[in-house]
């Protein structure tokens, strides 16, 4: 609530107004979003699904194990199940510290590469961007711009041949699976048609992009590992399971799960013709990012959600980061064409 009302005090939000589309004039000149809504000039043409994209005919490509990435997370998340079984061995303070990395690192995933730089959803100043590249890095889930490129990707094609982790191939495929295999022709095809120009000329974001080895290496395990061993004297195999790859595996999970669960359980109030889902338990886990059908409804939305901060921590860092003068110009969906939407679209809510 503190929040809520400094957000309210001092950041000036911009409204967004969304109406049908009026005549077929409309519809050539202006971006469209699905049910026949215009996007606003001022929300980012490639959150728009593409109704034009035809899904090719015949049988489709063979799948293409990539055996290096299945090792990887078979080591990975056995090195996370050790870490859980190191978790009553640990000093409070290493696993406050491990709370501390998640959070951070998640941070760098929903308000940096999600919210911020895939769907522009608010401006954030040079050391805001740079915190998050930062957090990002620790969370190693590819660079910012590719994470963003293939979000916009997800976003314009979504569940389709064309979306890299397509939910209508199943939970597994869309969880983890989509990163075990060779992306479909079509991902890699409709990915150089996005304009990506406001990423390029993002310096702390190409900066990373350079050096995303090093900065993963650092910040992602060397990070998380040496910080307790320095400052309290825990033992440094302790700190890589359990800051290291049990947090690392749990932050990746996470974020999964609004790829695959936040697709297929969960209530659709806002739009019903969509697969997405309102998912309360992925919106715990992921710090907020789990009212996906409100996202993909409204996707230049930068709290993903119309509560505000509940079950949104990301939204409340948003909020604080405004309040202290690091980011702006937050978009937001005005109530009542959110109703408007609910009422001609969305199903009724349950609960």
């Amino acid at each position: 609530m503190v929040l809520y009302f400094m957000h309210n005090s001092y950041q000036k939000r911009i409204l967004f107004k969304m109406t049908e589309v009026q005549d077929e004039t409309q519809q050539k000149s202006t971006p469209v979003y699905r049910n026949g809504v215009v996007a606003s000039e001022m929300s980012t043409v490639e959150d728009v699904f593409d109704e034009t994209y035809k899904e090719k005919e015949g049988p489709k490509p063979p799948k293409k194990i990539v055996w290096r990435n299945v090792v990887l997370m078979l080591l990975l998340h056995s090195g996370a199940v050790y870490g859980l079984i190191l978790v009553p061995y640990t000093s409070a303070s290493t696993l406050a510290w491990t709370a501390v990395c998640f959070l951070f690192s998640a941070l760098g995933i929903t308000a940096g590469a999600h919210r911020l730089w895939s769907h522009r959803s608010y401006k954030a100043k040079l050391p805001l961007r740079i915190f998050l590249a930062f957090a990002n890095s620790m969370a190693f889930q590819n660079d910012i711009y590719e994470w963003a490129r293939d979000h916009r990707v997800h976003h314009k094609f979504s569940e389709t041949d064309a979306d890299p982790h397509n939910a209508l191939r199943g939970f597994f495929f869309s969880h983890i699976g989509w990163l075990l295999v060779r992306k479909h022709p079509d991902v890699i095809e409709k990915g150089k048609t996005l304009e990506l120009a406001d990423l390029k000329a993002d310096k702390v974001v190409m900066f990373q992009r350079k050096y995303y080895k090093p900065s993963v290496l650092i910040m992602c395990f060397m990070v998380p590992m040496m910080v307790p061993w320095f400052l309290w004297g825990e033992s440094l195999w302790v700190g890589y399971f359990i800051p290291g790859l049990l947090r690392y595996a749990l932050v990746l999970n996470a974020t999964w799960l609004v790829n695959s669960a936040a697709h297929m359980w969960g209530n659709r109030p806002y739009d019903a013709t969509i697969n997405p889902r309102e998912n309360r338990f992925v919106a715990f886990s992921a710090i907020g990012e789990g009212f996906h059908n409100y996202h993909h409804t409204f996707p230049f939305d930068y709290a993903t959600s119309e509560f505000g901060c509940k079950l949104n921590l990301t939204t409340c860092f948003i909020d604080l980061m405004c309040f202290v003068g690091l980011a702006k110009d937050c978009k937001k969906v005005p109530r009542e064409v959110i109703q408007a939407r609910v009422q001609r679209t969305g199903i009724q809510r349950s609960g």
